[in-house]
C-alpha cells in the first residue's frame, strides 16, 4: 500500500463571501471587530500621549511655554482616555440591555479575527 500525502488531501475554504451564510451576521462581527480593534489603537494613542507629555514636561527646564504645553498635552492625553473608558462603559451597558453575553471579550475577537 503506498504512502498517503495528509498536504495533499487537505481542502482549503473558499475565500470571500459564503452565499449560504447570513450576510448581516457577518457585517456585524466585521463593524463589531473594526470597532474593538480602533478602541485599542485609541486607547494605545492616548497612553502614548500621556507618556509624551510627561517627558515634555520633566525636559522643559523651567521654560514657561514648554511646560503650558506638556500641561495641556496631558490633560488632552487623560481626557481622551477617560473618554475611550466612558465609551466603552456605555457600550458595554447598552450591550448588556440589548441581551450581547461579552463585549470585553478580547481573546474570542482576536481568535474571530485570526490572530
Amino acid at each position: 500500500m503506498a504512502p498517503t500525502n495528509n498536504l495533499l488531501a487537505y481542502s482549503l475554504d473558499p475565500v470571500g463571501v459564503d452565499p449560504n451564510g447570513n450576510a448581516t451576521a457577518a457585517a456585524e462581527r466585521i463593524i463589531s471587530q473594526i470597532i474593538g480593534v480602533l478602541t485599542i489603537i485609541a486607547f494605545i494613542y492616548f497612553a502614548i500621549q500621556m507618556i509624551l507629555a510627561g517627558y515634555a514636561y520633566f525636559t522643559s527646564e523651567g521654560d514657561k511655554g514648554k511646560i503650558e504645553t506638556a500641561r495641556k498635552r496631558l490633560t488632552e492625553g487623560v481626557l481622551g482616555a477617560f473618554i475611550v473608558v466612558i465609551a466603552l462603559g456605555l457600550t458595554a451597558l447598552i450591550a448588556s440591555l440589548a441581551g450581547i453575553d461579552n463585549v470585553f471579550n478580547l481573546e474570542a475577537m482576536f481568535k474571530i479575527m485570526g490572530l
